[in-house]
């Protein structure tokens, strides 16, 4: 016989000890003057009734007001006697074939009395069997009521007389039945008001019958976001450090099954690790993530409770992804008293995970505690990564490989995510796998919710279009040696653990608008396969006090997983020399530099700084930064470069056309030569013409009103 077959007849002669006291029942019902076949039964009630129940004693249902006669008495113990023995049988046998019984191991984990166990039978029966819907139905003298009261479950199982009140501590909120959420009220209120506990019916939660029946059907509340399987820790185990793998082995070869709690930015790392230690504590892992099932609404206290009640039923090891959730310092905990002496009383191995450390408080019973942190993969780790998930298409990518680790700091799970994409990318363009797929399938598996606090920007531009001093050139380039390189320099030769407080890199563009600084943090960006993202600051200060340092922690938040260069335009705007303190406004003005000051620090990406005026920029400031570039307004050869780079060659163009004296007479930078061709490109289309010298010119006058500047009529002259 097998596990399943065991288990069903095992239950199916424990439901058979439940009909024979509900077949007691009727007959009693029927010999205390009950007519089955009165069609009204249940919906009047006569003055033979009403006269029947004042004369009934307290505690007395009809049916116990009847004593059997002894030959049927004797007949219904006999029977109830030997369908236990049988069931008694079957205990036996799967003990002696070590398969664990589930109505057994339910009783054994709940701590369920006799009684208990018989009354979550009786509910249990309507599930399997429709016919005791009209049983319970008739047995309640209520056609409507299908499903078992605390009243008749009473009727049932306890014994007669005043003392069967006794008996309704088992249907309290704190006893098993009810704590536990086995079984589940069904009350319906009437003006109001709820129904005595006598009168409500009960039906056991789904997921403990379908457990009965052999298999797991998580709770609504968790949805998609649990599991309830075997470990799997060689699969899983090769993605932590050969440290943690050792002591979480260890951990689950303890009797005294330890608390095991993880914190850290990098979940799959966490998962991983619950599969690892499971794997020395039982058969099944129990796995929550309590993150997405709050994010769908549901109560977190209620989320954790079922949790717990699911580890107890099946026997799993039990793992709690993302405890903390949404969870801020100022809000209540999350673990009542009650659910903490649901966890300490768990004989189980219990690991709980989130972004931060779980507090231990409340928990008094000495059970043993681990703490294992899990950043996120250090480059290193995240190379190893890309290898393992690349791992029969990596031949010949090693230094695609390296670079694409060192720029996207990605959890494990993101990472394996862009190692999938990267294939789809290089099966859609029928080529193979290459570093412009690697680097775009980072990019999409980078946080993107920073797209809705700053403009994100398409890097259009190369080496060859800025236009700038040789020696700013070299800055630029080494700047990008730097990005690239750091994670090499600060974690493989470990120089960042002496010498770098943050890994994170802050540049300085300084120079009139128009001189290039947006356009060399495209260059930068797109040499590096990076996202640019451009912030604003003039919008994201604020009048109001703490306004702006709100903000900038929102961005700043964002950015910390989007692995995306951010552009700090207008940095005027906060920037500004910090003065001496005059008046409050002054206060908190510095206040706001100093805020972002530690931001910059803190964070681990690229930054770029734009201020048109270097003096606005106080030494204080400029001692924490990596490099400063002082973009120049070009002279007159490189405004003719800057001329004859910006025309596109596909632009139609009139011979007179001179580059040269445009060079010389119009002290423009680059953005405002832009400008006048976009311009002139406009006029010429209308025309129906060639761009001739002036529609040019026509630009340049624009250009100078849109500035306030005056311009030398002599100038504007087209014959030249």
């Amino acid at each position: 016989m097998t596990a399943t077959d065991l288990n069903l007849n095992h239950l199916q002669a424990e439901l058979t000890r439940i009909d024979i006291l509900i077949q007691r029942e009727v007959e009693r019902w029927q010999l205390a003057g009950q007519n089955p076949h009165d069609a009204f039964r249940g919906l009047h009630l006569s003055d033979d009734d009403i006269q029947n129940l004042l004369n009934r004693p307290v505690g007395l249902s009809w049916g116990q007001s009847v004593t059997l006669p002894d030959q049927k008495e004797r007949y219904w113990t006999a029977l109830q006697a030997k369908t236990t023995a049988y069931s008694q049988s079957l205990i036996g046998k799967a003990g002696q074939k070590q398969q664990p019984l589930r109505l057994v191991q339910l009783a054994d984990a709940f701590g369920l009395s006799q009684f208990e166990l018989d009354a979550l039978l009786v509910c249990l029966a309507p599930n399997l069997d429709l016919r005791y819907e009209r049983l319970f139905g008739y047995l309640q003298d209520d056609v409507t009521r299908r499903w078992p009261s605390v009243n008749l479950i009473l009727n049932l199982l306890a014994p007669p007389g005043p003392d069967r009140l006794s008996y309704l501590v088992h249907f309290a909120d704190e006893a098993p039945l009810l704590r536990y959420q086995l079984l589940q009220r069904e009350t319906v209120e009437t003006n109001g008001l709820t129904p005595p506990l006598l009168a409500q019916a009960l039906q056991v939660d789904p997921t403990v019958t379908a457990w009965l029946l052999g298999h797991y059907q998580a709770p609504p509340l968790f949805k998609e976001h649990v599991i309830l399987a075997q470990p799997q820790p060689a699969k899983v185990g090769a993605h932590l450090p050969e440290a943690i793998s050792a002591a979480l082995t260890q951990c689950g070869d303890q009797t005294s099954r330890p608390l095991l709690i993880f914190s850290g930015p990098d979940q799959a790392a966490q998962s991983a690790a619950m599969h690892l230690a499971a794997a020395q504590s039982g058969p099944l892992l129990l796995q929550v993530d309590l993150a997405a099932v709050v994010k769908n609404g549901a109560p977190p206290a209620e989320a954790l409770h079922l949790a717990l009640r699911d580890a107890r039923l099946t026997g799993a090891t039990l793992g709690l992804l993302g405890w903390d959730s949404g969870q801020t310092a100022d809000d209540e905990p999350r673990l009542s008293a009650a659910t903490l002496r649901e966890l300490e009383h768990l004989p189980q191995l219990i690991m709980i995970a989130g972004r931060e450390k779980w507090p231990v408080r409340g928990i008094t019973t000495g059970r043993p505690i681990f703490w294992a942190e899990f950043p996120l993969p250090a480059y290193t780790q995240r190379l190893g990564l890309w290898r393992h998930f690349l791992a029969s298409e990596q031949a010949g990518l090693e230094s695609e490989l390296t670079g694409v680790a060192g720029q996207f700091a990605l959890p494990t799970a993101q990472i394996q995510d862009a190692a999938r994409l990267a294939r789809h990318l290089a099966a859609q363009d029928g080529e193979p796998l290459q570093e412009r797929h690697l680097l775009a399938a980072a990019r999409a598996s980078s946080n993107s919710r920073l797209a809705q606090l700053a403009r994100k920007i398409t890097p259009r531009y190369c080496w060859s279009d800025l236009i700038l001093p040789p020696n700013r050139l070299e800055i630029l380039q080494e700047i990008v040696a730097t990005i690239r390189n750091r994670p090499q320099v600060l974690e493989a030769w470990g120089v960042g653990r002496k010498l770098a407080a943050s890994k994170g890199i802050t540049i300085l563009f300084a120079g009139p608008p128009g001189t290039g600084k947006t356009m060399a943090a495209e260059v930068i960006a797109g040499e590096l396969g990076l996202d640019l993202y451009k912030i604003d600051l003039s919008t994201v200060v604020s009048k109001y006090i703490g306004e702006t340092e709100k903000n900038l922690e929102k961005i700043f938040t964002e950015a910390a997983s989007s692995n995306a260069i951010l552009f700090f335009d207008e940095a005027d705007a906060i920037f500004g020399k910090r003065s001496e303190v005059q008046d409050a406004h002054d206060r908190y003005a510095n206040i706001e530099v100093s805020y972002l000051l530690q931001r910059m620090e803190a964070y681990d990406g690229v930054t770029f700084l734009a201020t048109n005026l270097r003096a606005n920029v106080d030494e204080a400031f400029t001692r924490r930064l990596h490099f400063a570039v002082d973009f120049p307004e070009p002279k007159v050869a490189d405004r003719l470069r800057i001329w004859q780079t910006l025309f596109p060659p596909d632009v139609p163009q009139s011979p007179d056309l001179a580059f040269e004296i445009l060079a010389e007479r119009f002290k423009l930078p680059g953005g405002n030569i832009r400008n006048i061709i976009l311009s002139a490109a406009y006029l010429a289309a209308n025309d129906g013409e060639v761009v001739t010298m002036e529609h040019v010119m026509h630009g340049v006058r624009r250009e100078y009103q849109k500035m306030g500047r005056l311009v030398n009529e002599a100038d504007l002259q087209t014959d030249v």
